[in-house]
This record gives C-alpha cells, structure tokens and sequence, in this order.
C-alpha cells in the first residue's frame, strides 16, 4: 500500500528510465538466435522480470546488472512457454512467433495482464497462419507449428502493436519478405525493428507498410533500450497537477509530441529541449477534449493520467477512448476522492472540481494506479492506494522518484 500526502507542488528533475513497452519484445528477439543479445538502458519492472524468467524457462541465460541485460545461450530452446508466467502480463504472447520460427513448434497460454477489456489475439494468429503456420486454440492455450515459415503480405485490420511486433519477430527468420500493411508505428515498434535490423534482418518502413525481409541466422547484437515516454508523461502531469515545475530528463521529445499539445491546451507552460521536457503547471487545469489514437496519436495509456488532471480542470472534458474498451479502471477510485465523471459507452464526461480529497483507493492496472497516484498528490489529505504491484511493473522506483520531486510518499504494509 502507498500512503500519500497530497497538497504539496512538486518541482524539480526527474531522470526517465528505458521504456518498459520497447525493453520486453527486445528481450523476446533474444530467442531468434544462440548468439549473445546485450541491451541496456533495462528498466528494473515486474513485467521485465518475468520477461527475463520466461525467456530462461525457454532455454535462454540471462545476466543483470546495472541496466544492462546480457541474453545468452539457447542452442536448443524449450517449445512450451509456463503458463503461469505468460498469464501474468499480455506481453509475454510474443514469444509464439520467435519459437515457431526458431524450432518449428510451440505452445503458448492465452495472455493475462492488466483488465482493459477484451484484447483478442486474433491479429497475431491470423498473421502467423499466413506465413505457414498451424494454429489451433483449445484448452487456453495456442498451438502452433511450421516446418518453414516463408514470408507473406499480411493486412491489418488494426494497427495493432502486439500483432506487428508478432510478425516482425516471426518474419525476421522467415525465407522472402513479410509485408504487414497498416502496422503501428509506435517508437516502441519501430525500435523493435531497429534491434531486428542489427541482428541481420532488413527491414523497410513506407507510407503504409512494413517490409522485413528474413534470414536463415540472426546474429547477437548490442542495443540501448529508448526512454519511456509514458513515465515521461506522467511525470509531467505530476508536476502540472500540483502547480509545480518538473522537468524529465533523458526523454525524446517527439515521442510526445500529441501529449504535449493536450497539455498545453490544459493550461501547462511546456518548455522542451534536445533530451528534456519541462513543464510548468497552471494554479488550475483548464478542460481539453481528446480521443486516444495509436501512434503518433494521443496515447491510450496517459488517457487514465491525464484524466486525473482534468478532474481538477475548469469546465466540462469529454474524452473518448477508442484502443481499449474497458480502459476506465481509474474512474470509480477517482469518483471516490470526489471528481465528477461520467461514462458513456467509450466516453468519459469530465465535470471539473476545485479540489479532490483523500480517500483509500485501489489500483486495478497499471495506469490507472498512476492516475490515483497522480490524484493523491493533488488532493486534500492523506491517501492510500492499493494495488501497488500494478504500478511496480510499469514505473521503476516510482516512490523515490516522487520524493525526489518533493511528494509525501510511503510505502507501508497494509
């Protein structure tokens, strides 16, 4: 449980760690090949560690330290996955493609991870049987085999970031060329394809289009995982929630760009630099309406965040949430500390207050724990908000962090 004080204005910096969402398929590609995969800039999650348990479960050796994750060995691999492992967090899906590519078989669980509705797989299964693999869904678990698999045009109905990372790691050991048609294009895909291409695979993004080109052997590689625009984001909107000035360091600003822009427009002074973004928050938000998009749109995982900040806002928000069907977890704790919302359908109607108040929340995801948090810091009193693992998987050294900034945070047992 965290015990949070709110009312203080926090300024200061905040240094951002690598990007959870681009360090957990980066360390899936290790299974594509034997040789050493070094990366670093290696936030230390919940999600990484079980990440770094499934893929040595699957024959792979892993050492940790500093940041930097040394992936090794994995001559010959494991082809079921532990369902225990892949039900902790979606993610863990990705290792279908790699093994069925490397070892021509594997058994994967359906995935878990945070309630955001329903997320189904059928993008990557649909992709995979296009380039030759046999699928079949029965008992929870996906099966899937191929002698070869051999490259092929796969169209999108969504621009899915699972489902192309899927299919760019599956491709990358695929004879001919793999064409995902209407890919996502978030940083976190892109840099998967960067890794992809130091590993030995070519790799062509176009207007529409994501072309890789496999190859027998992937070699090892070395890579620095990209900072985590959505700790970013949310270190900003702490700043901007209480009033204060806080400046995130080692970030890449264009990565939040459309945040910014929302931002802005609540009434936050924004000052950027090469490698920093600072914000200066207003004595009250201002209300914005905003809809999330996949990449370069406003991001589905600052929606529950941002929606903490224009529950203090002046005047009516209407936020629409079109990636995530279920993904107001956030708004009952938050009606609970006295915001005013209103869902409607994919919609959120946000009716302003002056002041939230204290209350005993809990976190039933990652980012809606952060918009309680974020909430906390804001609001009159004492907090205490539950569900603490949710954020312990997303946001590294989240409490020292805050604290640094100058918030009342504890972490007690409870």
């Amino acid at each position: 449980m965290i015990r949070i004080l709110g009312g203080r204005r926090l300024d200061g910096e905040v240094r951002i760690s690598g990007a959870k969402n681009a360090a957990l398929p980066a360390i899936f590609a290790s299974l594509l090949t034997p040789e050493p995969l070094v990366l670093h800039n290696v936030p230390k999650l919940l999600d990484v560690e079980t990440a770094v348990e499934l893929v040595q479960a699957l024959g792979k050796e892993v050492h940790w330290s500093n940041g930097t994750l040394r992936i090794t060995g994995g001559e010959e691999l494991r082809p079921e996955a532990p369902a225990e492992l892949v039900q902790r967090m979606r993610a863990s899906f990705l290792v279908l493609g790699p093994l069925v590519a490397r070892i021509g078989q594997a058994k994967v669980a359906l995935p878990g991870g945070c309630a955001l509705g329903p997320r189904p797989v059928d993008f990557h299964l649909q992709g995979l049987a296009r380039l030759g693999a046999q699928v079949e869904v029965g008992n929870g678990a996906v099966q899937a085999k191929a002698t070869r698999l051999r490259g092929a045009r796969v169209y999108l109905d969504f621009p899915s970031v699972g489902a192309t990372e899927q299919l760019l790691l599956a491709g990358a050991l695929a004879p001919g060329e793999t064409v995902i048609v209407n890919p996502a294009r978030e940083p976190e895909v892109v840099e998967l394809a960067v890794l992809l291409q130091k590993m030995g695979a070519e790799v062509r993004w176009d207007l529409d289009r994501v072309t890789i080109r496999g190859t027998p052997r992937l070699s090892g590689a070395e890579h620095t995982i990209i900072p985590d625009r959505i700790e970013a984001g949310t270190y900003l909107l702490a700043g901007a929630i209480t009033g204060g000035r806080v400046r995130a360091l080692s970030v890449c600003p264009e990565h939040l760009r459309a945040f910014l822009d929302r931002l802005e427009l609540a009434g936050a002074a924004i000052e950027v630099g090469p490698d920093w973004v600072e914000v200066q928050g207003p004595p009250r938000p201002k209300a914005v309406d905003f809809r999330t998009w996949p990449y370069p749109g406003f991001p589905t995982d600052l929606q529950p965040p941002m929606v903490a900040l224009l529950a203090r806002a002046e005047g009516r928000s209407t936020v629409t949430e079109t990636v995530y069907a279920a993904r107001f977890g956030h708004v009952e704790p938050l009606l609970q500390m006295g915001a005013r919302i209103q869902v409607m359908g994919n919609v959120l109607v946000v009716e302003g207050v002056e002041r939230l108040r204290g209350a005993q929340v809990e976190a039933t995801d990652i980012r809606a724990g952060a918009a309680l948090v974020l909430a906390a810091l804001a609001a009159e009193g004492v907090s205490f908000v539950r569900g603490e693992h949710h954020l312990a998987r997303g946001y590294e050294n989240l409490g020292e962090k805050l604290c640094g900034l100058g918030a009342q945070v504890w972490e007690e047992q409870g």
